[in-house]
């Protein structure tokens, strides 16, 4: 019997492949080409025959493309509410854990305070909407779950903000970055190694169910962020603080992203991982990756 993720390419997928091989845990990867979760409808009979042999399901998928939902809300839909919700039947019907990846997009971004699991959500736009109207589909199928948010998600894999700030770091003496939205930075390894282990738990305990939160610590603003990325990665890349009026977006962010995950660390004995050993991971990974530098691999 083996996890089932949902996923292949992805930053928290190939991280969740990466540790998942490190620990000897074995996996069912199912990618687009094995199942099309932009049409939920269509895929379910196909991941019946596949799931066939699966103890739980993590669902590593999502449209994250911010932004670009405001043009393309049924795309986002179809796979950040619809996909999860036919998922959660699926692993409910088989009578097995389903383990689901969300956002903390959900939240308006109001106050000060780190949002708490049962907080009241009132998302921005079409992808946090999205993202919460698919966490609502979770919970009313009623099988066992996790939906676990996380926020500000790196690696050395695909589109990210750290991989941005070092290639726009190399080419530039000054950059201006938001200051005033601030959160919890997470490398998807990180968030990996919490879903299988959630997963795992999950599976001999059920009635932990529920919606949790896990981000990196401290908590720090975007430019912060790229100051230490600078720091990190030895470029003299001078960080302007600028506020988020000062840089407009189709899809407005939240302003406090902090994430409370007290009932994380709790239930699950999963502490706030320091974004600055991950950082650190992820800058040692680029830079061994063959003929390249930090830099040069972004």
């Amino acid at each position: 019997m083996a996890i089932l993720l949902l996923g292949q390419n992805g930053q928290v997928a190939r991280c969740v492949q990466e540790r998942a091989a490190r620990l000897g845990s074995s996996l069912i990867v199912l990618g687009r080409e094995a199942v099309d979760l932009e049409r939920p409808d269509l895929a379910r009979p196909i991941l019946e025959k596949l799931s066939r042999d699966a103890k739980a399901i993590i669902n590593a998928t999502a449209y994250t493309a911010v932004d670009k939902a405001e043009e393309e809300p049924d795309r986002a839909q179809a796979l950040n509410t619809d996909a999860p919700a036919m998922i959660a039947g699926l692993a409910a019907d088989r009578g097995i854990p389903f383990v689901h990846v969300s956002t903390d997009y959900v939240f308006d971004g109001s106050g000060d305070a780190p949002h708490r699991p049962d907080d009241p959500t009132n998302p921005l736009g079409v992808y946090g909407r999205t993202k919460r109207d698919g966490e609502v589909a979770v919970r009313e199928v009623g099988g066992a779950h996790v939906i676990l948010r996380t926020s500000w998600v790196f690696s050395e894999h695909g589109s990210n903000f750290v991989r941005t700030m070092l290639r726009l770091g190399a080419e530039r003496d000054r950059l201006r970055v938001v200051d005033d939205q601030v959160g919890g930075p997470t490398a998807a390894a990180d968030i990996a190694a919490s879903l299988l282990h959630i997963a795992s738990h999950l599976i001999q305990e059920p009635e932990v169910s529920g919606t949790y939160h896990f981000a990196g610590a401290p908590d720090v603003s975007w430019a912060t962020f790229a100051r230490e990325i600078m720091a990190m990665a030895g470029l003299r890349c001078e960080i302007e603080p600028i506020s988020s009026a000062e840089y407009p977006t189709a899809a407005p962010r939240p302003l406090n992203s902090r994430l409370d995950c007290t009932t994380c660390h709790e239930t699950f004995g999963i502490s706030r991982p320091d974004w600055r050993a991950g950082l650190g991971e992820v800058l040692a990974g680029l830079r061994a990756l063959p003929g390249q530098g930090v830099t040069g691999s972004v």
